[in-house]
């Protein structure tokens, strides 16, 4: 029978790659929020930076390292049956089919994109998470949240945007837009990863090592 933790741990990851997914199908719509352009797919990205986060803080590094390797096999995975349907011949009498190569061929490209930004921009924020953890001996869970993520984010959205839609679009205002709404939004988040943290240590769904060492988490 699986534990409490291990149950939570596997419903993080699924929402983890649930969120990778699709956002890298929604990037494929640009949005504006405030005036700045973003893909769609942004907030489902930045939900990402949340759950490796809480995974980092009570499952440690090397089970946050997993959980960016699985969403890295669930894109490649996403990217081979997107290029099958888009080969597969369509239905006699179904007419959309220009309209559905339009949106997923770019999704390919966005995926691709995705395959680089993300491998970079996750695997540092799991290593300047735990950095950051280590010279503050395990407090300040808002400091090392934030500055992981907006290092992270930087490098996440200079990559992604440039491959994904440079020569088709403007890359500069995506790339600040995206940042900017990415820093707002992992400053918002901040409570919620504390509201996490302290549901699953108080409900007992974390390893007791862990909860042990960020209780002195501030």
């Amino acid at each position: 029978m699986e534990s409490k933790d291990q149950k939570a741990f596997l419903v993080l990851n699924s929402l983890f790659v649930g969120s990778l997914v699709i956002a890298s199908v929604l990037a494929s719509k640009i949005i504006t929020v405030f005036g700045l352009v973003v893909p769609a797919g942004v907030l489902a990205y930045c939900i990402t930076f949340v759950i490796t986060d809480v995974i980092s803080e009570l499952w440690g590094r090397e089970r946050a390292a997993s959980t960016v390797l699985g969403g890295f096999l669930a894109l490649l995975f996403s990217l081979v049956l997107v290029r099958l349907a888009i080969a597969w011949p369509p239905a006699g009498f179904w007419p959309h089919d220009e309209s559905f190569r339009t949106i997923l061929d770019s999704t390919s490209r966005i995926i691709v994109a995705s395959f680089t930004a993300y491998l970079l921009s996750q695997y540092h924020d799991v290593w300047a998470f735990h950095l950051l953890k280590r010279l503050t001996g395990g407090r300040h869970l808002w400091l090392r949240n934030n500055a992981s993520t907006a290092v992270s984010q930087l490098i996440d959205t200079v990559v992604f945007v440039t491959i994904a839609f440079y020569g088709s679009m403007p890359v500069l205002p995506l790339i600040l837009g995206q940042w900017v709404v990415k820093l707002t939004i992992a400053a918002l988040d901040t409570p919620v990863i504390y509201a996490v943290i302290w549901l699953l240590r108080t409900r007992q769904w974390a390893p007791v090592q862990a909860a042990a060492e960020t209780a002195g988490a501030r």
